[in-house]
Parts: C-alpha cells; structure tokens; sequence
C-alpha cells in the first residue's frame, strides 16, 4: 500500500504542508484528495459527504480544486489566455487576472513584453523559462478562484525569496482558500 492507516482532516481556510521522503506516497495523497484515484479502503468525506459515493460528487468536488503541478500545461496563446484557460477572451474579467498576475508576481515578467500579457509564450512555454511557466500556473489557479489549491512543487523553479513572497501574496489574498 502506497498509505496505511491515513487519518486527515483539513479545515476549510487551513494552509496544510505535505512533507515526506521520495515514495512516501504525497502525491498519492493528494490524488486521493482531488478525487482521482479511489481509496481501496477508507472514505474522503467533504463536508460530511463521501465524495466517491457517486461520479457527480466526485466531479462537483473536483469543480473546487485549483491544482497547480510541477509541470505547468502552456498552450500556444497569450499570456492572458494561458491564465484565464478555457474562458473566452470576450470574458476575461481583467480585474481578476491582474490580481492573480500581482499575487504570482508576474508584473516585471509582463511588464517587460512588447505586448504585456498579450505576449504569446510558445508551445509548451518555449518562449519562457521554468520559473515564469510556474508562476502562470499559478496565476492560472487563482484566478479559478475555487476551495481548494493544492500545489504539487510548483514553487520547485523559482529562487528562495520569489517562492517566499508568492505564498506570502497567496495566503494574504486569498484567506478563505484551503491550501495544501
């Protein structure tokens, strides 16, 4: 068993830190939270409802979780519509993506460009380092605005007092959040 004998409970609004050697079983954890994989034993209660008890409570739940990987997804498009990803641009709410740009201090990064955040970035970020994919993965999440964000090492490319800041922004703007 990659987890033994998991007993958890987060609150909603709580910052949870999952530390743990190499195996361990963190990210089996979290896909256990985020309703990806399905404990072969035990429940995962959300609000006292077992969220696996039926496909739709999985994906309601899944509708609240922003999950911002190690290895950011960067389509091909402007650096706008890689944050607000999946909404039309004739619905972007600005305001929202300049305060998820703030929070994930990509203003110098934008601010440099020729075209700001209309700026395209490349397949795949090709036009960008590591550091700048994750902080727009970022950004990406908190303009989703939902429950829960759970970074998987997406601070792992960025230098000690960036990493720092941005989760000190996140945890100042983003108080109701549950955060893992």
């Amino acid at each position: 068993k990659a987890l033994d004998n998991v007993n958890l409970e987060i609150k909603k609004g709580e910052s949870v830190g999952i530390i743990g050697k190499t195996g361990s079983g963190k990210s089996t954890l979290v896909d256990i939270i985020m309703g990806l994989i399905k404990p072969t034993s035990g429940k995962i209660f959300i609000d006292g409802i077992d969220i696996n008890s039926s496909i739709n409570n999985v994906l309601k739940w899944q509708n609240n979780i922003s999950h911002v990987p190690q290895d950011i997804f960067i389509a091909d498009f402007e650096i706008i519509e890689n944050i607000a990803l999946g909404i039309d641009k004739n619905e972007i709410n600005y305001n929202e993506v300049n305060q998820a740009i703030k929070s994930a201090e990509l203003n110098e990064f934008i601010n440099i460009k020729n075209d700001g955040y209309n700026s395209t970035i490349g397949e795949r970020g090709i036009k960008i380092s590591g550091g700048q994919k994750q902080r727009i993965g970022i950004a990406r999440a908190l303009y989703k605005k939902s429950d829960l964000l759970i970074l998987d090492e997406a601070t792992s490319a960025l230098d000690n007092k960036t990493e720092k800041q941005i989760i000190e922004n996140i945890l100042n703007t983003c108080k109701d959040m549950t955060i893992i």
